[in-house]
């Protein structure tokens, strides 16, 4: 079955195909390490991790860098504000992102570049787009002149009839009514504070986009597969990444690219004055597990506006709920009963996953058939219908796509022994008739996330979510 992806730049579904046939080279715009990643930043990460299993679970290999901007305007200021190195201030929100990835169950890609470490690149980038033309300089000052790449506007459908000859804009930042010579690298001034680099051109600092051509570059290559992002990538930042990139090439820069929509919460924009503006943290704070929040960013197709919301989260949790109860009932199932419909509901519902998930990423319709196939197991357990190898078989199903969707509720080894150890104590004092000790431990494990169930074989338990 071919993959199709919608493409920004042609406004179409297009067939993948990776350029080194197996091998899928992948950029992701990363995070601005100035402040704790928000809800809708990982909106766009869960996307391209969705992204990423998927091309991993139909035989491709996948080479992935997200780079981590720690040098921008934003960095700067908030360092200087703070009064600590920009080092220093970038490390803590780097190694919280890192954090919150593992949270939400987000494969590590291959490389995570830092743009304090690429200086050298990005020079050699600007060298090229001034041999070539594209690049001039204004008091110590590089910019990019837009008008000499044709070409330019193309990714976000710019009108370029209104554009001003020789408007220059500094601004890492700015809106499409602003469009203008762009900064590559920027001339010190006392509001850098201590933050510079001396270089063939000079005392300064690169400017945000050219960061990410360099550092894509140079570990996918002049030319890639895909590069991802959310819209408001779009413009200025990918369509100056395109400018740069095969100003200073000559070469196409990337075949297919993808954007992730907005997140929107409870109907409006998310904002601080709005008091509707969350980070992970926030929501892990609320007594929400990080996988509830993972279900919910994914669970909307990645080209429709999210509205999050709370109800959203609960509803998102009884889904888990419904996956992992479906799971671990089907570990513990000993019938042997036998009707062959087994076999087809599995192989119903692998074919409609991937199929789904061939048409742009579907994950609406790839979710309805995994619901639908529970559905249809849970009935034939009931009616005792399902015999050993095919309960077998329905468990391999159901690890085949949790490599895609990563729902299932993880059970940490280390803890294990310290609840059985529990549920022990419990079972003796229940049978030496001190029913309070046996009520205060089921207390215990609550508040611990573990729920217990009393059966004629034993109590059982699992983690709630």
């Amino acid at each position: 079955m071919a993959l199709k992806l919608f493409n920004t730049m042609t406004r179409s579904k297009d067939e993948f195909h990776p350029l080194e046939p197996g091998h899928v080279r992948m950029y992701t715009c990363g995070p601005t390490v100035h402040d704790f990643a928000h809800i809708g930043n990982f909106r766009a990460y869960t996307f391209e991790d969705l992204l990423r299993r998927f091309l991993k679970f139909k035989g491709y290999k996948v080479t992935q860098v997200m780079n981590l901007t720690d040098i921008d305007d934003k960095t700067i200021k908030k360092s200087i504000a703070q009064n600590v190195s920009l080092r220093d201030y970038t490390a803590v929100y780097k190694k919280a992102f890192f954090e919150d990835l593992d949270r939400l169950g987000i494969e590590r890609a291959e490389f995570y570049p830092e743009a304090t470490t690429h200086i050298p690149e990005m020079v050699d980038i600007v060298k090229k787009l001034l041999a070539r033309g594209y690049a001039y300089e204004v008091g110590g000052n590089y910019y990019y002149s837009i008008a000499k790449f044709r070409n330019y506007g193309n990714l976000s459908h710019l009108d370029m009839s209104g554009l001003k000859a020789g408007a220059r804009v500094a601004a890492d930042e700015y809106e499409k009514e602003s469009v203008s010579d762009f900064a590559l690298w920027k001339a010190w001034d006392e509001n850098d504070g201590d933050v510079f680099w001396e270089t063939e051109l000079g005392k300064g600092r690169p400017g945000w986009h050219l960061e990410c051509s360099a550092m894509s570059m140079k570990y996918l290559g002049e030319t890639f597969d895909i590069h991802t992002g959310g819209v408001d990538n779009m413009f200025p930042h990918h369509e100056n990444e395109i400018a740069q990139s095969e100003g200073a090439s000559g070469k196409k820069f990337v075949n297919l690219w993808l954007h992730c929509e907005h997140l929107i919460v409870e109907g409006r924009k998310m904002a601080k004055s709005f008091k509707n503006f969350y980070t992970l943290r926030d929501i892990l704070e609320k007594g929400y597990p990080s996988i509830a929040v993972r279900y919910l960013l994914l669970a909307t197709h990645y080209r429709q506006q999210l509205n999050f919301t709370f109800e959203g989260l609960d509803a998102a949790r009884n889904g888990l709920v419904r996956y992992n109860d479906f799971y671990s009932n089907l570990l513990d199932y000993g019938g042997e009963g036998a009707s062959g419909e087994a076999g087809e509901y599995i192989d119903k519902m692998l074919l409609g996953f991937e199929t789904a998930l061939d048409d742009d990423l579907n994950i609406s319709q790839a979710l309805g058939e995994v619901f639908d196939f529970i559905r249809d197991i849970n009935r034939l357990k009931a009616e005792n219908k399902l015999s050993g190898d095919e309960r077998n078989r329905a468990l391999s199903a159901m690890d085949r796509i949790e490599s895609v969707l990563n729902f299932r509720v993880k059970k940490e080894e280390t803890s294990e022994t310290g609840i059985e150890a529990l549920i022990q104590k419990r079972a003796e004092a229940k049978k030496n008739r001190n029913f309070a000790e046996a009520d205060r431990i089921r207390l215990e494990l609550f508040k611990m996330g573990i729920i217990l169930e009393d059966t004629p074989s034993g109590t059982k338990w699992k983690r709630k979510l």
